[in-house]
């Protein structure tokens, strides 16, 4: 993502040997050359066809029986699944791509990334996993589609005058973006293995536009982007933390809060800490929320940019 094709289109993505084995077995699934009941490549087979080691083929057919496509049978060795009558009928009347990830976006933001799976997709649109791989290749693009949609949802209508002005319109869609599916800090991949994403790319078009100009080096203007992208990351990765703790404890932050009341105290009455302790009793209700901090540190970051154009200014 960010610096890599995403974000920096001369950067392209490298897809892990093991899932480039699974989607090659799940083509001739979908195709019919491997048919229900037939056995697939064995591990030792993997790697004599694929050329990898041992530990990567068991990574491919570990893949492919996450998706259902294939299972285990003891004694004669691991086969192409029955997709069952769904599988066997004609593709289901509505099924499409569109249909395909906005279900498995929808399961994402109810239950997180690690509740989406083919398998689970298909469940929830009473279809078969072999039918949805005649959208999908896998789990790997399914998740990539995932967040090219994300990306897609509020592009800005109207360009603000000012660069000051561009990049809060920009950075606050993202946060809204990210805070709206917090599963897009697992879907997007990592600087140096970006995922990539024609609507990802825009964002970074739009930044790299409102820099244009003020005198910096292309370097510069990447590291700007990819600090404000790295700034809305960190938050959407505390926001999902709290997400999911609400979700698996059922406790607010104020009542997590109030819970811990009598164990902050006794921390505090020890004297080691008067700064902190002084803090609270002087504001008693500050705002933490997330949004408040999110707007305090996007204020001062562009503060820090301002400082950086009035040197090169000077």
């Amino acid at each position: 993502m960010p610096g890599g094709a995403q974000y920096a289109p001369a950067v392209t993505t490298i897809e892990p040997p093991y899932l480039r084995i699974a989607s090659d077995i799940r083509r001739r699934i979908a195709s019919g050359e491997l048919a229900p009941g037939d056995l697939v490549p064995s591990t030792r087979r993997i790697t004599q066809e694929w050329g990898v080691a041992m530990a990567t083929a068991t990574k491919a057919l570990a893949a492919l029986k996450k998706e259902g496509l294939v299972r285990a049978v003891p004694g004669v060795g691991t086969v192409v699944g029955d997709p069952g009558p769904a599988g066997r009928a004609a593709p289901a009347a509505g099924l499409t791509r569109d249909v395909v990830v906005a279900t498995a976006m929808r399961i994402a933001d109810a239950e997180g990334m690690a509740a989406v799976s083919l398998r689970r997709v298909a469940t929830e649109l009473s279809t078969s996993t072999l039918a949805l791989t005649r959208h999908v290749r896998g789990s790997g693009e399914l998740m990539w589609l995932m967040a090219d949609v994300a990306f897609a949802e509020e592009e800005p209508d109207t360009t603000p005058d000012g660069w000051r002005a561009q990049l809060e319109l920009s950075t606050r869609r993202m946060w809204r973006i990210f805070r709206r599916h917090p599963w897009l800090t697992q879907a997007m991949g990592s600087f140096t293995r970006p995922i990539p994403s024609a609507n990802g790319m825009k964002h970074t078009e739009w930044v790299m536009r409102a820099l244009s100009g003020l005198g910096l080096r292309p370097s510069q203007m990447m590291q700007i982007h990819l600090s404000l992208f790295a700034y809305v990351q960190g938050f959407a990765l505390a926001s999902g933390m709290e997400s999911q703790a609400r979700q698996d404890t059922g406790v607010s932050p104020e009542e997590w809060m109030a819970l811990q009341d009598s164990r902050m105290r006794a921390i505090q009455s020890s004297g080691e800490y008067p700064v902190l302790t002084s803090l609270f009793m002087r504001d008693p209700g500050m705002d933490l929320e997330l949004d408040t901090l999110f707007e305090f540190g996007l204020r001062r970051t562009l503060d820090g940019i301002a400082a950086l154009l009035g040197e090169l200014s000077v």
